[in-house]
């Protein structure tokens, strides 16, 4: 049997987040390669000749080449057990990235070399924070024009607030590019043009003085560094780990994921720096991994994973002690022992039997409707999560289907659907109950009819609404709910308020004395 300590150690979960076309989906399949996961990497160059992304295994997700779903990869690499949880690169499906991060312990940030930290980038940085994850950053597409990596470094630090030590330095980019620089190992890794990939040389220097790098280098490039390096050691901090932990340092990595370059540099540093699986956070105190009992928490819900089988699957990060398949666990929120019968380890779409796992590891449990997101199983004592983030919609539309032959069929794909947090679906209190769908973005009603057509064979009828803000009401009470315009509940029975405009919402609140909106769900509660 393995031993418990030495499993906990070598695992490293982590969440790969950036801006939507920052390279994502690229770098998760350099990585699965390096790893020996696959064998050819889907880029997605190569999406009009019908490959495609690993971890994107839904068909829409091959067809626009996004993800627009998070995937849990899992692959070994150098006594390593990796779990790689890859996530949405689309806005509209940030809550279910920020879901996913909860599940993380530590997070690779994405940055376009040319664009510096962008919008999305922010919000998931914020989210990072927030948790206590550390952050080591990467600097993509240098064989592309890219901005100097001093602003790129000085930018990160004014506006993510974290201070930036430069792991790797770039020569060059865009047509000059010719490889990175290690400041640890006083190595240059040389980057070699060929007609299908990058090729990498491995140049050893006592350092970057060396005469053997500036017969490598060009005369103008070799002195370019020198300033740079020179530059780099009177105004960078060294790298230090316990303030990596603690997200006061982020090391800086420069590579280019679709010529697959760099990639394997970071994945080795990063293992070495990221920390194993660590305690879960509750309300009565931390439970440690190695805790003499099973636990784990789901993250997330999905539906379909598999058309033959017309499953759904809750993603589970186990968080301590050691899991068993067929073993029982208590379901903390319905207050009764399941049996955990039928586990999977994932790789994207495919699926794998598993006979035990490892805090760290995530795996997959038949969901006959019982598991949703936020709830806890443990085989020792009871204890509470803090809740799982949830937005307030911000688009409306009230749905039905086209035929009624097919209101079975459109009620499961509602149900499973909401339940996976596709879109977040409200009840009228009165008259017509066509369920309302409140959405973050547009993309997110656009999948949502995608997989009602072709996973439920539904054509829907959709009927867009004016409103534009949802509040959950945090003491109702007859009269709010008479006066205010229109209240709905949500799928847990709260009530909702929806609106037109800020306005409308500053109005309701100072004609109604004490009246209390929320822009997110209270502390969950049965309705």
């Amino acid at each position: 049997m393995a031993d418990l300590d030495h499993e906990i150690q070598r695992r490293r979960t982590f969440a790969i987040i950036s801006h939507p076309d920052a390279g994502k989906t690229t770098l998760t399949e350099k990585l699965l390669l390096y790893g020996g996961a696959i064998r050819e990497a889907g880029s997605v160059k190569a999406r009009r000749g019908g490959a495609h992304a690993t971890s994107d295994w839904m068909e829409l997700e091959k067809k626009r080449g996004i993800s627009i779903t998070s995937s849990a990869l899992q692959f070994e690499y150098q006594g390593h057990c990796i779990n790689l949880l890859d996530t949405p690169g689309h806005q509209d499906f940030s809550e279910d990235t920020f879901r996913t991060l909860v599940a993380a312990d530590a997070a690779l940030m994405l940055i376009d070399g040319a664009k510096g930290v962008e919008p999305q980038t922010i919000k998931l940085f914020k989210v990072c924070r927030d948790r206590g994850i550390p952050i080591v950053t990467v600097v993509n597409k240098m064989d592309r024009p890219a901005r100097p990596p001093l602003d790129l470094m000085d930018e990160v630090e004014k506006v993510l607030g974290i201070t930036i030590v430069p792991a790797t330095w770039p020569i060059g980019s865009g047509e000059n590019f010719r490889g990175v620089y290690s400041l640890r190992d006083q190595q240059v890794f040389l980057f070699e043009r060929t007609a299908h990939n990058a090729t990498k040389a491995l140049v050893q220097t006592t350092g970057p003085h060396d005469p053997a790098l500036r017969e490598q280098l060009s005369e103008r490039a070799h002195k370019q560094l020198l300033e740079d390096l020179a530059m780099v050691e009177t105004c960078v901090q060294p790298f230090d780990m316990q303030q990596f932990l603690h997200q006061k340092i982020s090391p800086m990595f420069f590579c280019s994921a679709l010529v697959n370059f760099g990639v394997e540099n970071i994945l080795q540093r990063f293992l070495e720096i990221a920390p194993a699986p660590g305690p879960l956070p509750t309300l009565t105190g931390d439970v440690q991994p190695n805790a003499p009992f099973f636990s784990g928490f789901v993250y997330k819900v999905a539906a379909n994973m598999d058309k033959m089988h017309r499953d759904r699957i809750a993603f589970l990060r186990v968080c301590s002690g050691r899991f068993e398949r067929g073993m029982s666990a208590k379901h903390l929120r319905l207050n009764r022992e399941v049996r955990l019968s039928h586990p999977h380890r994932f790789f994207g779409q495919e699926r794998v039997s598993i006979e035990e796992a490892f805090p760290g590891d995530v795996i997959g449990l038949i969901n006959p409707g019982m598991f949703r997101v936020g709830d806890v199983l443990s085989s020792g004592p009871t204890f509470e999560v803090r809740n799982f983030p949830r937005f307030a919609p911000e688009i409306f539309a009230q749905v039905a289907p086209r035929e009624p032959s097919m209101s079975k069929s459109f009620g499961k794909g509602l149900e499973q659907l909401g339940e996976e947090g596709v879109v977040q679906v409200f009840w009228p209190r009165f008259g017509a109950r066509e369920p309302i769908l409140g959405a973050i973005g547009e993309l997110q009603l656009e999948v949502f009819q995608w997989r009602l057509e072709n996973e439920y064979n539904v054509q829907l009828r959709l009927d867009r609404k004016a409103w534009s803000r949802a509040r959950w009401i945090d003491n109702v009470t007859d009269e709010v709910l008479e006066v205010l315009p229109m209240v709905v509940k949500d799928e847990a029975g709260r009530f909702v308020a929806l609106f037109h405009s800020d306005f409308e919402i500053d109005y309701a609140k100072s004609r109604y004395k004490g009246l209390q909106l929320l822009d997110a769900p209270p502390a969950e509660e049965e309705g």
